[in-house]
Parts: structure tokens; C-alpha cells; sequence
């Protein structure tokens, strides 16, 4: 299954009288299976969806925002217009609405929740992204409830935290107040106090946020995300190794091929060159190289410049992004064709070489029209000795990156500080703040397809054009 295709919009769902009362809140504990059957292609939707709401998740963490703050939060909400992901927009109002629209959201969070779970059980490290991204989205929903709406989902959920009395609240008001930051007197007589085992709370516990006594906690309601947090953890880790011994009775083909491949999937947009849009000036690839090409694809294009030759995988990523960018076929044939004949003779490349560059084009094989490579189809692909495809803030060993990065004129710390998120695995995001050295200012969303830092780059240029002019 192809899952950089072009996702088809899903037919808006009619839901019935079941379904307004299975989901009738915005936040769930996920502990009732799907009971009903849904097309294949929805199924697919679904997925590509929430994998991309956890993602962008992520991606606001990385871009330095401190978790669960307002700036956090509205990257995120941000992130979600501009890939249209309105029902998860509606998630995060924290409103619980009534309309359908308000259930079609809920129940696409629910399936989509239940697919990832078959998608991410597969290993250890699988199972920690998804945990971590899951926990984050359950909390980002359960903090902006209100007290009443937390009422309900405690009731919905049999979830039994104790209130203590008024009387109680009294005697312990002082000790309340100067174990609980940012209580008062005011807030103190306004706030529910639940009284909790002092276990459930040792986060709380550990950064002395909370009044112990007698072995109970005295929390507010907004620190009842913490237990709640914690019961949930332990709920979706035990699912997870459950579902990890029952792949085995997964026997559908088409399931499997998505559910293996999807944490690789790209889900964003697919960068294939409209016919109707006028092509590249193949003469201007050496100007584009130095400007505007990530640094993956600079290197590939100075390998190919001063050696006249790359190596099979080399020119597939190479040669689908200079189709993405506009490089037309007949153009493409040429490029190719100038460069590999400075070593060897026009009968060899075409017995050798015009096939490949034909089947990228759709005019040779399946005649299919093949999409550019996404940063995370680079990162997950291998690359062996003498090739120079591949992703350098993974591939390359850190000298050489360092050295490359340096010759862009990049200020130390700003060298640094590619280098290490390199280090730490954050790939496209040391791509993102690459980006933000070479250019003065960062792209519009995280890089993620190389495509997408090339049209931003080209787009800045015309900007700062613009502005001189």
C-alpha cells in the first residue's frame, strides 16, 4: 500500500443515537473497543491522520516550547489548521459540544487511537513514541477542561476521588496554603481539594508541590491530572503488550502492509510537479544547489557535478526531487544524460542508465508517476559504503557534518546547536534549525520532505527580492 499517496477525503460520517452516547466527551480513557465495522480506506485516513496530530505533537516540543504552555498549545493548534485537521482542532477547545460535528471528532479520536495501538505495539521502541505522544494528547485535553466537565469525565470514567469537607478544608487551610503553589486564601475557599493515597501523586511528591498528611495528598482539581495521567499510562502500556502478542491473528495483507510501514509513512504533501506549471532551467541547478537545496541534496548534487556519476539509490533521491522541483522530463533526460556522458559514451547510458530516469517519470514500467522522497523515507533507508544518498544529520559521522555545516558560514553556536539535535536523533528537526542558520529565520512549519525546504527557501528568496525592489 502506498501511503505517500494522496489521501481521499473521508464522506462525512452519519452517527446514530449509539454513538452520541459512547462519545460524549472530549476526553477518553480509551477503555472500550470499537464494536463496529469500518471501510478499509477510512481506516487508512484515520491513521494517517492521528499519526500526524502525534507528530506535530512532537515537533512543537522540539521547537523549544515548554510543554502544555499557551505558546506550546498554539503551535500545535496552528500546525493542525494548515493540514486541515479541524476535528482535532474542535478536541482541543475543551468545549464537550453536543453537534455531530463535536461526535464525528470524538469517535475519529477513538478508532484512530485503537488503530495506532495495532501500528505501535510492534516494539520496544515503537511502543515508547506512541506512549509518550499519547500521554501528551490526553493531558492537553484534560487540563483545559472545567471543573465540571472533570466531574464528568471522573463519573463517566467510575473514577472515585474523595472531596474533603469544608470543615476539613478549614482546620488544614495554613499548611494548605503553604504546601500548594500559587494558592491563597481566596483560591484556597473556591477550590475543590480531592484527598488522594500520597502515591498517586509522587511527582508532586518529589518537586514538594503538595501537603501530605497522614499518608494522604491534598491536591486541587487541575492536579488530578496527574493520577488520572498515571492510571492511564499503566492502562495503554499493558494494552500495548497485549496487543503485541496477537498480531499474529492479524491475516489481512492489506492491514498489515499499512499498519508495518505507517510510523515510516509521510503524511504530508507530495511535492509532484504540476503539468501545467512551467519547469526549471536545468542551467539554474548549480545556483539552486547553493542556495536553496537542504544540505542532502547540495551534496548529492556536488557529487554528481564533479564525479558524473551516482550510484542507483543516489540518483532515485536525487533525481525524484529535481522532478519535484520542477526539472521536466525531456530537461531531466538531458541533465542526466550531459553529465554520465563525460565518462562514458551516449550507447552505454542509454543501455544502462535512461531506463531509471524514464520509470521516475512514469514513462517506462508501471508507468507510475512517482512522488519525491519525504525526509522520513531518507532517514529510514540505508545507505552503504561508496553511496552518498541518505539523510547527513543521521548518516554522516559528526566531523564531516560539522565540517559541511561550517562551510555555510553557520556561527558556532548555531553549529553547535545542529550538531547536538543530530546527536540526540532529532533529524529533521537539526534540518529545521539548518535551515534557520542559513536563511536568518525559520522555515514556516518543521522540515520534513526536502522538497518542502527547497520551495521554502525559493519563496524567502522572492520575499527578500520583493522587499529590496
Amino acid at each position: 500500500m502506498d501511503t505517500t499517496a494522496r489521501r481521499r477525503k473521508i464522506r462525512q460520517t452519519v452517527i446514530n443515537q449509539t454513538e452520541s452516547e459512547l462519545y460524549n466527551h472530549d476526553v477518553y480513557m480509551y477503555k472500550d473497543h470499537p464494536q463496529h465495522n469500518i471501510p478499509l480506506h477510512e481506516f487508512e485516513e484515520l491513521a494517517l491522520e492521528r499519526l500526524q496530530l502525534l507528530r506535530i505533537i512532537e515537533e512543537a516540543s522540539l521547537r523549544g516550547h515548554k510543554q502544555f504552555s499557551e505558546e506550546w498549545r498554539k503551535s500545535i493548534n496552528e500546525d493542525l489548521a494548515k493540514h486541515g485537521l479541524k476535528k482535532y482542532m474542535r478536541l482541543m477547545r475543551g468545549a464537550n459540544g453536543k453537534s455531530e460535528l463535536d461526535v464525528q471528532a470524538r469517535r475519529a479520536d477513538h478508532l484512530s487511537h485503537y488503530i495506532l495501538r495495532l501500528a505501535y505495539c510492534r516494539s520496544e521502541d515503537l511502543r515508547r513514541w506512541f506512549l509518550s505522544r499519547e500521554l501528551e494528547w490526553f493531558k492537553l485535553r484534560f487540563i483545559i477542561q472545567t471543573p465540571q466537565s472533570i466531574t464528568q469525565f471522573l463519573e463517566l470514567n467510575n473514577l472515585t476521588y474523595q472531596h474533603i469537607s469544608t470543615e476539613e478544608r478549614d482546620q488544614l487551610k495554613n499548611d494548605l496554603i503553604l504546601s500548594t503553589p500559587g494558592m491563597s486564601n481566596v483560591s484556597c475557599d473556591a477550590s475543590d481539594i480531592y484527598k488522594v493515597n500520597f502515591s498517586e501523586v509522587l511527582p508532586l511528591v518529589k518537586n514538594r508541590r503538595v501537603y501530605l498528611h497522614r499518608g494522604y495528598a491534598y491536591i486541587l482539581t487541575s492536579d488530578l491530572i496527574v493520577c488520572v495521567q498515571s492510571k492511564f499510562r499503566a492502562s495503554l502500556n499493558e494494552a500495548l503488550n497485549i496487543y503485541s502478542h496477537r498480531l499474529s491473528s492479524i491475516d489481512d495483507d492489506r492491514l498489515n502492509s499499512l499498519l508495518t510501514n505507517l510510523h515510516n509513512a509521510y503524511t504530508g504533501r507530495n511535492y509532484i510537479h504540476e503539468s501545467d506549471k512551467e519547469g526549471i532551467d536545468p542551467a539554474s541547478l548549480d545556483i539552486y544547489a547553493k542556495k536553496n537545496f537542504p544540505l542532502c541534496m547540495s551534496h548529492l548534487h556536488h557529487v554528481f557535478k564533479s564525479s558524473h556519476h551516482l550510484k542507483h539509490y543516489s540518483r532515485l533521491q536525487y533525481g525524484l526531487f529535481l522532478k519535484g522541483i520542477g526539472l521536466l522530463y525531456e530537461d531531466a533526460m538531458e541533465y542526466w544524460r550531459q553529465e554520465f556522458t563525460k565518462k562514458i559514451d551516449n550507447e552505454k547510458f542509454d543501455k544502462e542508465y535512461s531506463y531509471l530516469i524514464r520509470h521516475m517519470y512514469g514513462k517506462a514500467g508501471g508507468m507510475t508517476d512517482y512522488s519525491p522522497y519525504s525526509c522520513m523515507k531518507i532517514i529510514m533507508g540505508s545507505v552503504g559504503t561508496g553511496e552518498h544518498h541518505g539523510c547527513p544529520f543521521k548518516h554522516w559521522d559528526s566531523s564531516i557534518l560539522k565540517q559541511k555545516i561550517v562551510e555555510q558560514g553557520i556561527s558556532s553556536e548555531g553549529v553547535n546547536s545542529v550538531l547536538e539535535m543530530a546527536s540526540d536523533g532529532h533529524y529533521q528537526i537539526a534540518c529545521t534549525k539548518y535551515f534557520e542558520c542559513v536563511h536568518g529565520q525559520a522555515p514556516s512549519t518543521a522540515i520534513n520532505h526536502p522538497n518542502q525546504y527547497f520551495a521554502e527557501s525559493t519563496s524567502l528568496a522572492k520575499e527578500k527580492e520583493q522587499k529590496r525592489s
